[in-house]
């Protein structure tokens, strides 16, 4: 027999009723999950706390750190050429460990810092490199606790559980000097397959003119011909005046590298140096990378 449509209307609000209750009381409920901060295992993530990601009179951010040693659980672990470290002021943390790259979020008080997941790229490394990976990944996790040294210019991670990472810094490279193309994006917004013969051959000479404070002058080869042309440094930008040329006629690529490294050289321009490399960027969004080179 059919209900009377009272009795189906009071079933119906009790239930909505009974779920309601349920999820707050699920929302009250204390986690024992990741991210809750409780359980066996579980780990806090510096996002967890709020706040600000660094804060903290230690210089350890905005510095190249190379890994000079690792231990983890008593034993040293190789460390490969090319290992590093770096943390920015936003909190985010970059490794080098030779093959793949990682990184991570940190949270920096004072001399501890708290490192949360850290995702990595997945290539397929040596033996050796993957082992050292590992132990990297086990040592660089949880709380740690920073140890400047020498100056400053060398700093000890360790961990609640003894392992130890030993890192020392590498200064910044000066803008003055030549610098070698390693990658180009120009006004396409893509990037531009720049074969190696072709980018070894793009330079740019930074010099200071010697009269006013950050005035100067660039020149170099554009992958087809020479240039030159005034420069102004200002805090992190470089202002670039007019761009002058030889007038050879190349084939391709030359001739897409060239307009595109045109574009990038073109007004003011925002410069990022670190420990062995330097970044370009337009205001319309043109950029390119480089090493330091030997002068074409």
């Amino acid at each position: 027999m059919p209900r009377p449509m009272g009795m189906q209307k009071h079933r119906i609000i009790s239930v909505t009723a009974i779920a309601f209750l349920a999820l707050a009381a699920c929302g009250t409920e204390s986690g024992s999950g990741a991210g809750s901060g409780s359980g066996p295992g579980s780990r806090v993530g510096p996002e967890d706390s709020g706040g600000p990601a660094v804060s903290t009179d230690l210089p350890l951010t905005d510095v190249h750190w190379t890994v000079e040693g690792l231990s983890v659980d008593g034993k040293k672990s190789g460390v490969p050429a090319g290992a590093g470290l770096e943390i920015g002021k936003d909190g985010q943390a970059s490794f080098q460990t030779g093959c793949n790259h990682s990184g991570a979020k940190v949270k920096i008080s004072g001399d501890t810092i708290t490192v949360g997941e850290a995702p990595s790229t997945a290539m397929s490394c040596s033996n050796q490199l993957d082992a050292y990976e590992a132990d990297f990944g086990k040592a660089f996790a949880g709380e740690l606790k920073a140890q400047m040294a020498d100056g400053n210019k060398g700093m000890t991670l360790t961990a609640a559980d003894g392992d130890t990472i030993t890192l020392t810094s590498e200064p910044s490279a000066a803008l003055v000097g030549t610098w070698t193309l390693a990658t180009l994006k120009g006004d396409s917004k893509a990037g531009v397959k720049v074969p190696r013969a072709v980018a070894d051959k793009v330079s740019i000479t930074f010099a200071e003119s010697g009269t006013d404070a950050g005035t100067g002058t660039a020149r170099g080869n554009l992958g087809c011909n020479r240039f030159s042309t005034t420069t102004k440094v200002s805090g992190s930008t470089v202002t670039f005046g007019r761009v002058t040329t030889t007038r050879m006629a190349c084939g391709e690529p030359q001739m897409t590298v060239e307009r595109e490294m045109q574009q990038v050289l073109k007004g003011k321009v925002t410069y990022k140096l670190n420990h062995a490399g330097l970044s370009l960027t337009a205001a319309d969004g043109a950029s390119l990378t480089a090493r330091p080179g030997a002068r074409s």
